[in-house]
């Protein structure tokens, strides 16, 4: 991904504009060689026009033509590359690579590490760039972290995350958003990864998240268990349960998809252990692994009294077999004592 292609909310005039002012000023038209060092307050200038406004500020150290060029009493900046931090007013900034940070004005507390990182940046503060172009669009945005090639593309977000070359791609405006190897979407407190959907994981786990944020698995080995009992009637609270259809809010499944399932509130009347909650403690979804053991449960329960009904049915059948052996037995000896009884009635 190329930086200069992207770059929509400083326009290259601005850099003329600025490299003009530094041509114009008395300092610029004089050529006298930067110092090493020796300026006042612990400042260290190399490069023509480096620290060239410097008035009062301390502990900077500007290494390339322009660099903290107009920085006037920023204190503790640093500036590795032409005409970074060019237009810096303000303090602890790393700037390392052509361009990055070159618009920032009065924003603390940046580092940007790469040709044209953090490049429209005026008044965001404590942001992390390091890439070629990463964060190039950010203007206002704060405490965003973006590593790869031309990741987010932010203006005005904030607390947001990107990992991976162009990841954050499509995020804006949003804040709370992280994008690891996936271009995102512009929407407040969400999460995307990258080369997960499709990928078939035979004979994995699933993976979970609770409201810390913690990612993990379910693990069931006995290492991992104590107290462990049968379920017994616990299980019988399914039959109180109320599976529901339902939709989501079009704020978050704009397709409006019909579900299945249950919900929480109700669960928790029913069983409050078979409900997982927010950091608020409020109900926020279903264990539905937990109803599966209970269904488990509730099926074997059920097996084993049909295979008590079919030892009951087997014991019955085999008693009909023995009384219709009987019968058969009675009914053969009636026939065969006719004839005798036909006899005995004619003599008569």
């Amino acid at each position: 991904m190329n930086p200069l292609i992207q770059l929509k909310t400083t326009p290259p005039l601005l850099i003329a504009l600025l490299l003009a002012c530094l041509a114009l000023s008395p300092r610029a038209r004089a050529v006298v060689p930067a110092p090493d060092g020796g300026y006042p307050g612990q400042n260290t200038a190399e490069g023509q026009s480096a620290l060239l406004h410097l008035a009062g500020g301390t502990y900077n150290t500007a290494l390339g033509w322009a660099s903290l060029g107009f920085n006037v009493t920023g204190n503790y900046n640093t500036a590795v590359g032409a005409a970074t931090l060019l237009s810096n007013t303000a303090a602890e900034n790393t700037a390392t690579g052509a361009g990055a940070l070159l618009s920032n004005t009065i924003g603390n507390d940046n580092t940007a590490n790469g040709v044209l990182a953090l490049f429209s940046n005026t008044t965001g503060f404590e942001n992390t760039a390091i890439g070629s172009g990463a964060l190039i669009n950010n203007i206002v945005g704060n405490e965003n972290t973006a590593v790869g090639d031309g990741a987010l593309d932010i203006s005005t977000g904030n607390f947001n995350i990107a990992l991976g070359s162009g990841a954050g791609a499509n995020v804006t405006t949003a804040s709370n958003v992280i994008c690891i190897g996936a271009n995102g979407n512009n929407v407040d407190d969400s999460c995307y990864i990258g080369q997960i959907f499709g990928a078939t994981s035979s004979g994995g786990t699933a993976v979970f998240i609770n409201s810390n944020g913690r990612l993990g698995t379910l693990t069931s080995s006995r290492r991992f268990k104590e107290e462990i009992k049968p379920i017994e009637g616990a299980s019988e609270a399914l039959f109180a349960l109320k599976p529901v259809t339902f939709r989501y809010k079009k704020a978050i499944d704009p397709a409006s998809t019909s579900q299945f399932g249950l919900v929480a509130e109700e669960v928790e009347k029913v069983n409050p252990d078979l409900v997982i909650r927010d950091k608020e403690g409020k109900p926020y979804s279903v264990r539905y692994e937990q109803v599966n053991a209970m269904l488990l449960n509730e099926f074997l329960k059920e097996h084993r009294h049909v295979q008590e009904q079919d030892a009951i049915i087997a014991r019955q059948q085999k008693q009909i077999e023995a009384l219709t052996a009987g019968l058969q037995k009675v009914s053969a000896q009636l026939e065969a004592s006719k004839p005798a009884l036909q006899t005995v009635k004619n003599d008569d």
